[in-house]
């Protein structure tokens, strides 16, 4: 039998999560997020699970190819535009959509000779100064990508929020004021809100929202967690046991000896470590799931293995433990190794098997 980690991918709360965000936005598209490899949960697989959302975004266009090449239609958006050139006639070739949020970008696009005109997201930084046009370059910009017979008319307008998942932070509303203010007159239909946006800012929702996090049913909020939004996790991350080993007081564990059993105690080792995704810094007392109740990771998490202190409880080699899922939450296992759920979900590598199922 395998011993292969699953992560094992409910379609029914996928669809769930998706209708719900519908629901709390009814007058705005979907752009559903799918990069990273649908943050974790297979590019392809989701597309295809997703076919009533308005547009599909990815962040380069390698992402956007592999949706092509296995059958996808659906307009795909490329969040960070095009990189050179050189990509505009593959670009057009594929009926792709591109943001554009450079200088350099717009001169590439507005020289180029391309068989048919590109549909452009023109992206607006609005204050997280990561990427957009600055504020001060929008009118012109503006005014020449609308004058342009390689851009499709009207322009999407864009920006992206820095702090939406802290609704007590000012800078969000700074921000809408002014995106709102640049664009003012201009045609074009309005996307700006995240996962965060969309929950906690309705006032952001406009045309298009872009549901990336939460769509995978998890709380993009800080200190959030799903259940509070109504959202269903859709990853279950889980492996077996291998082997349950008998230790004494005293006896150190792992290694770099780490751990030390405090009293004679039995350790379930489990068929999961760094290398297909679990996080190493994972420190011991951090939770997992074996026949639905709660143990602790202890020593250091390995390549392939991490040991967990069970006592004197009865677990079988073979019984499922649950790393994070529908009844233990990412969100809690992120804030124990001091990253985010984004960071968790994004690392699973193709050691994994990704499993789909319904409820």
């Amino acid at each position: 039998m395998s011993r292969r980690p699953i992560a094992q991918i409910n379609i029914d709360a996928l669809h769930h999560n998706f209708q719900h965000l519908q629901r709390i936005a009814p007058q705005s598209k979907i752009l559903a997020v799918l990069k990273a490899n649908a943050y974790g949960h297979g590019l392809l697989a989701v597309a295809e699970q997703l076919k009533v959302a308005g547009a599909f975004g990815v962040a380069r266009i390698d992402e956007a190819l592999l949706l092509r090449a296995g059958g996808v239609v659906k307009p795909i958006v490329l969040l960070e535009g095009f990189f050179h050139a050189d990509e505009l006639p593959q670009i057009v070739a594929s009926n792709l959509q591109v943001v554009v949020h450079h200088l350099s970008q717009v001169d590439a696009l507005l020289a180029a000779e391309l068989e048919a005109p590109v549909h452009v997201w023109l992206k607006i930084d609005s204050g997280m100064h990561r990427l957009g046009i600055y504020p001060e370059q929008f009118s012109d910009v503006y005014r020449r990508l609308m004058a342009s017979p390689n851009v499709l008319k009207p322009l999407r307008l864009m920006t992206h929020f820095a702090c939406a998942d802290e609704p007590d932070n000012p800078a969000t509303s700074n921000q809408l004021v002014l995106f709102k203010r640049l664009i003012q007159g201009c045609e074009g239909e309005l996307s700006i809100a995240n996962s965060a946006g969309i929950l906690a800012w309705p006032q952001s929702h406009g045309d298009w929202i872009r549901p990336g996090l939460a769509l995978y049913g998890v709380s993009p909020m800080v200190d959030g967690r799903s259940s509070l939004h109504g959202l269903r996790p859709v990853m279950t991350f889980s492996s077996s046991v291998i082997a349950v080993r008998q230790v004494k007081k005293g006896d150190k564990v792992g290694y770099g000896a780490s751990w030390t059993a405090p009293h004679d105690t039995q350790l379930a080792v489990v068929a999961i470590g760094y290398g297909d995704g679990y996080p190493r810094n994972a420190p011991s007392g951090t939770p997992v799931l074996i026949n639905g109740n709660r143990y602790p990771i202890v020593g250091r998490v390995s390549m392939d293995m991490t040991t967990v202190d069970i006592g004197s409880e009865n677990v079988q080699i073979g019984d499922q433990v649950v790393l994070w899922g529908e009844t233990l939450a990412v969100e809690e296992i992120a804030a124990l190794v001091q990253t985010i759920p984004y960071e968790l979900l994004c690392n699973i590598t193709s050691r994994v098997q990704l499993r789909y199922v319904t409820d």
